[in-house]
């Protein structure tokens, strides 16, 4: 079957009125997954390629994306597969690497605290199974070889437990009907609505043909930006042709080869999750860490879980759209630590950036795959999906 692709007068309607479309809250949300930036670096193994084009009545992409805004799925459950290809170095021989409870420290040095238990999503191949029965009950549990880590979230109570080493980590939601935002995104959906908020005058955004996705006949919704400087070269959304809901994120670098990040299905059910699923009790023996009083709160504080730059604190965003660099002072001189002061750790990080130079002086670029960064000598950061040479020109013209 012959792509469908929207007419420039169906693209343009679809940017208008997506604003209006795509801020429809989610009724469910399954928490957690990968931290900070990189949970937009995300992989699927290629076990959940296209396995056919199912023939589905013709839709625009403004139809489409309006599905998923008015998609109302409370229960689900199911598997999902996750790689990632940042193309970053292993960093395991570094300091030992990121260490079960290494992080963020609200667990106490806790392996099974989400913050940093999860981290280790951020590289290598994963399975992932996923549970949800409305705002206040869902689990994900992630597969390790010869053990399992849970997230529960059950009414006001949330639990992560790792069995590898017999440890239990708690917290208290924010109250019973809201969902538990303290960990970032992990399904199709949560990928997908981040996405199409990015998606204004400068994107085109088409229906490019169907799919299956985990035996589910599906839509695909394509997304590319117009501007150039930006590292995405394209972003793919499976949408059930039934529910509305997104089955398979996939996001390819302008760079091609392997996608940087792409999260999908390959088994799902829209059956109500026994409610057993989501009971939790700590095993005998287990070593239980409650968390910091005042932790959850600092967590939903404003500006908390905010996109990459406008969370930061003291941060301005320069440019527009799929180029946006966001930027702010760490007040550090000097460039990056060396000699007493960094270690081994100054001398390792120079060796993996690019000495850059420009109007805004000196400074090193450390590159992904996706995200780029430009530390200047004189204590600034830039950052975002762009190129080094969109990192040098915007720290050029902020000078």
């Amino acid at each position: 079957m012959a792509p469908y692709e929207s007419d420039d007068a169906t693209a343009a309607a679809a940017d208008e009125d997506l604003h209006s479309t795509r801020r429809k809250a989610a009724r469910y949300v399954v928490p957690v997954a990968v931290v900070g930036v990189a949970a937009a670096t995300i992989g699927l193994v290629p076990a959940l390629a296209d396995s056919g084009d199912p023939d589905l009545p013709k839709i625009s992409a403004q139809q489409l994306i309006e599905k998923i805004a008015k998609s109302d799925v409370q229960q689900l459950s199911g598997t999902v597969k996750i790689s990632t290809d940042l193309g970053l170095p292993d960093l395991g021989g570094l300091g030992g690497g990121i260490a079960p409870g290494a992080g963020s420290g609200s667990g106490d040095g806790s392996a099974a605290d989400p913050q940093s238990k999860l981290t280790e999503l951020v590289t290598g191949t994963h399975t992932l199974r996923v549970a949800a029965d409305g705002p206040d009950r869902q689990k994900l549990s992630l597969l390790e070889r010869g053990a399992e880590y849970s997230l529960i979230h059950h009414g006001k109570d949330v639990w992560g437990y790792d069995s590898k080493s017999n440890e239990v980590y708690h917290s208290t939601a924010a109250g019973s009907g809201r969902q538990h935002r303290a960990q970032p995104p992990a399904t199709p959906k949560d990928f997908a609505d981040e996405a199409l908020k990015s998606v204004d005058d400068t994107t085109s955004v088409t229906v490019d043909g169907t799919a299956q996705v985990a035996g589910r006949d599906a839509y695909k919704l394509l997304i590319k930006p117009r501007q150039s400087g930006t590292t995405v070269g394209a972003i793919s959304i499976d949408v059930d042709a039934r529910t509305g809901q997104p089955l398979k994120f996939t996001l390819t670098p302008k760079s091609g080869g392997a996608a940087v990040l792409d999260v999908g299905f390959t088994q799902v059910s829209f059956a109500r999750p026994a409610a057993s699923t989501f009971d939790f009790t700590p095993p005998k023996g287990a070593k239980v860490t409650e968390e910091e009083k005042g932790a959850e709160a600092r967590r939903h504080a404003p500006g908390a879980g905010e996109e990459f730059g406008g969370g930061l604190k003291g941060a301005t965003v320069l440019g527009k759209g799929w180029t946006s660099v966001a930027t702010f002072d760490t007040g550090a001189k000097g460039g990056l630590p060396s000699g007493s002061q960094g270690g081994d750790l100054g001398g390792f990080l120079g060796s993996l950036g690019e000495k850059v130079s420009g109007k805004f002086g000196k400074g090193t670029v450390f590159s992904t795959r996706l995200v780029n960064a430009l530390f200047t000598d004189d204590g600034k950061v830039y950052a975002g999906a762009v190129t080094k040479d969109a990192l040098v020109k915007a720290a050029n013209g902020e000078k």
